[in-house]
């Protein structure tokens, strides 16, 4: 996979030892990045996470599970797994993010921790999440970059800019330098789409 993305026209390798994370700029054209924030407002809902931590305020976002079954959203999905390479069997459904101002996910890995009891609940199907396809549909204002502390890298939010990473070590464990947070927006509006892919079939 890493390969196959050094190798395509238009995707940059970020310079790091540690972790396999790849930028490609213009990915998805403004008129599907609209039409994707017309249904991430229309049905968002306050964001959750697995292996909470705890800590107060961790995710602040809103999420919306995207309907594969809509045509746009289809079209998006066809887009990223082509990008992939990936067998579409082992990709989540896309899901949306919205973020206002002072909004955040603190900094966190998407892979599920080993020996935890969301780990058994939800690597038993599908197993543990492999890659991790991001993509900005908005430029806010201001803030809302993602910053991959491990490696001293931040991505700033550009519409259209995808992001796609290796959530994995090569004996399959989860790689900590993952580690990213989803900082605050300081002022307007963030939209994100995240599309996760597993070790094996969902089904």
């Amino acid at each position: 996979m890493a390969e196959r993305l050094a190798g395509t026209p238009g995707v940059q390798k970020v310079p790091s030892a540690s972790l396999d994370l790849f930028i490609v700029r213009d990915f998805l054209p403004p008129e599907l990045c609209d039409a994707i924030i017309e249904r991430i407002d229309s049905q968002r809902r306050p964001s959750t996470i697995a292996d909470d931590s705890g800590i107060a305020n961790f995710r602040t976002s809103e999420t919306c599970d995207l309907d594969s079954g809509d045509a746009v959203v289809a079209d998006v999905d066809c887009r990223i797994v082509g990008l992939l390479g990936l067998d579409p069997a082992l990709g989540e459904p896309i899901q949306g993010q919205r973020y206002a101002v002072g909004q955040e996910f603190r900094a966190h890995t998407d892979t599920f921790n080993p020996g935890s009891y969301d780990y058994y609940v939800h690597t038993a199907a599908g197993g543990q999440r492999t890659w991790t396809a991001m993509l900005y549909l908005n430029d806010p204002e201001d803030g809302g970059a993602t910053r991959f502390k491990t490696i001293g890298k931040t991505v700033h939010p550009e519409r259209g800019k995808l992001l796609a990473w290796n959530n994995l070590l090569a004996d399959g464990a989860p790689n900590p330098a993952t580690l990213h947070h989803g900082m605050k927006v300081r002022k307007g509006v963030k939209f994100i789409i995240t599309k996760w892919f597993r070790e094996r079939p969902l089904v």
